[in-house]
């Protein structure tokens, strides 16, 4: 199963899309798992396929050897007349997020390695920040290491910060957090608490992301199916 850990140095993709109605999702799903299924690019490594959970939408996180190996795979015709045509069709908006592994921080419970696959149970949350370019290196900073206090949350896995490199669907500097919680039940309780009644850590690492992103937005999801080269 595909891993997320910062001494990998692959191109990590991350595809999100958004659509407006649950037939739409299952199209959209259906499709990735055909793309993947079928996938022999040079260079592509694994594909995870999320399905949204909170919103309608998928995820399609992506390991590839290169940006060359992926914009040969963009400027193919499978992709020019096929894929993006059909996912343009039933999708609200399309972010294709080109990043690299920055940060990885587990449940010391949970070994040293971050696992994405649909054997697991996770509730995953994956929350996209833009950020002006001059501070995206200390706003990756402030949702990575600032964020230690997690591990004495109820029901935190794991976290993970990707730096983004380049993208299509979102202008300008951009970070994601992707995270790992036993339930939704437990991401909502995080979520709810009062900032008053929340830890100096917390509240202090919270102000520093505010004063650094432009804007958030955030989805969770279950993986659910994933493939690797070779396989």
């Amino acid at each position: 199963m595909p891993n997320i850990a910062t001494e990998d140095r692959h191109l990590t993709v991350l595809n999100l899309f958004s659509t407006d109605a649950a037939e739409k999702q299952t199209r959209l799903l259906g499709a990735m798992r055909e793309i993947v299924d079928a996938a022999a690019y040079p260079g592509w490594i694994s594909s995870t396929v999320h399905s949204g959970q909170d919103r309608f939408g998928t995820a399609n996180f992506i390991q590839w050897r290169s940006g060359e190996d992926l914009e040969k795979r963009y400027a193919g015709d499978e992709f020019q007349h096929r894929t993006w045509p059909l996912f343009s069709e039933i999708t609200t908006s399309i972010r294709l997020l080109q990043t690299e592994i920055a940060f990885a921080q587990r449940h010391p419970s949970l070994g040293g390695v971050t696992e994405i696959s649909p054997d697991r149970d996770d509730y995953t949350v994956i929350e996209v920040f833009l950020v002006a370019d001059e501070n995206q290196a200390d706003l990756v900073e402030a949702l990575g290491q600032d964020q230690e206090w997690l591990v004495d949350v109820e029901g935190y896995r794991s976290h993970s910060v990707l730096r983004g490199l380049a993208a299509r669907g979102v202008e300008g500097a951009f970070v994601v957090a992707y995270s790992q919680w036993n339930d939704k039940e437990s991401y909502d309780a995080f979520r709810a608490v009062p900032t008053a009644e929340q830890p100096a850590a917390r509240q202090k690492a919270q102000a520093r992301v505010d004063s650094l992103a432009t804007s958030s937005d955030w989805n969770s999801y279950r993986v659910v199916h994933t493939r690797s080269a070779g396989k």
